[in-house]
């Protein structure tokens, strides 16, 4: 295993825990069901994505990749990226703030369980999108180091950004999932950032990244199949 490799579990293990510890304590007790099934579910596509990536060298890449900011980086995207990582704690904090104060009025069950499974495909799709790319990275940056190439298969082939709709998806499944309706305003905060992000993109990959431009041609969708 590499040192990339290595810091990039560091990386996801500290995720976890600082999601763990934001959801708990803004709830204010340990004992919240809603709020174990976020995290066992997070835990448990972390886990599959493993067992999906680790196995392939390309894939083994482009975790380093992740793993570190190169350059080439927009600076427009730190900046996205700043904004993002407050508002996406912000999601779960608010959740956890209306389980303990009961902010919101108690959602049906099947609701909740309907918003978990949906939240499950939403990472089965983010997944699916970092199999489908070896250049799938945590940043905007034209990958020239690594022949960066314009990818096409997979989910790629209906929309030109699945990863980001996979979030999309998952920040709209994760407050009914919790039972907080409340936090749907970071989220809908987080969903105009992103908006932004997957544009601006979008739009430095047309400018920059070779062949792509006619791949946006064929897969019109940035987000989601049939809206443009």
């Amino acid at each position: 295993m590499t040192p990339a490799i290595r810091k990039r579990l560091v990386q996801i293990g500290a995720l976890v825990l600082f999601q763990a510890v934001l959801l708990f304590l803004s709830a204010g007790r340990l004992s919240w069901g809603a709020g174990w099934a976020y995290v066992l579910l997070y835990i448990a596509f972390i886990a599959m994505n493993g067992v999906i990536l680790f196995p392939r060298q390309e894939s083994r890449e482009m975790i380093e990749e992740r793993s570190q900011i190169k350059a080439g980086s927009k600076g427009w995207d730190k900046i996205i990226g700043v904004i993002m990582t407050l508002f996406a704690p912000a999601i779960l904090v608010v959740a956890g703030l209306d389980e303990r104060l009961g902010w919101s009025s108690e959602l049906a069950l099947w609701a909740r369980i309907v918003a978990g499974a949906v939240l499950v495909l939403s990472y089965g799709l983010f997944g699916w999108a970092m199999a489908s790319n070896r250049f799938f990275s945590s940043v905007v940056r034209i990958q020239k180091d690594r022949g960066h190439t314009v990818q096409s298969g997979g989910p790629y082939a209906h929309v030109r950004h699945p990863a980001y709709a996979s979030q999309l998806i998952s920040c709209l499944a994760i407050p009914l999932m919790l039972g907080s309706v409340w936090a749907y305003l970071p989220v809908a905060l987080f969903i105009i950032t992103l908006i932004v992000r997957t544009a601006l993109e979008d739009r430095t990959l047309q400018n920059e990244l070779e062949g792509y431009k006619e791949y946006a041609g064929r897969v019109q969708n940035r987000l989601i199949p049939g809206v443009r």
